[in-house]
């Protein structure tokens, strides 16, 4: 998930400076693109790209569960000591 961070940061950066030089370019299915909406779409490319690489590293702390089984423990008959008949 880190790295899908890494390129969704280097796709924002690159979405940005191509939409501050020309606004037309990264819009093209809009007639009339200016710069502000550039930088609404940035900021939430911003917060995408910041929200994977939060999860990714939570996702890499967190400690490794194996998957053991642990068997019930069996009832098993403990023979008691029992006292030695009294002499008479």
């Amino acid at each position: 998930m880190i790295t899908a961070a890494i390129d969704m940061a280097l796709w924002t950066v690159l979405f940005f400076i191509i939409g501050m030089i020309k606004p037309q370019w990264p819009l093209f299915f809009l007639k009339k693109p200016d710069r502000f909406l550039i930088v609404i779409i940035t900021t939430v490319l911003v917060m995408i790209t910041l929200t994977l690489w939060g999860e990714g590293h939570r996702e890499k702390l967190k400690p490794v569960e194996t998957t053991k089984t642990v068997e019930s423990p069996v009832a098993v008959p403990v023979p008691v000591p029992t006292p030695a008949p009294a002499p008479k």
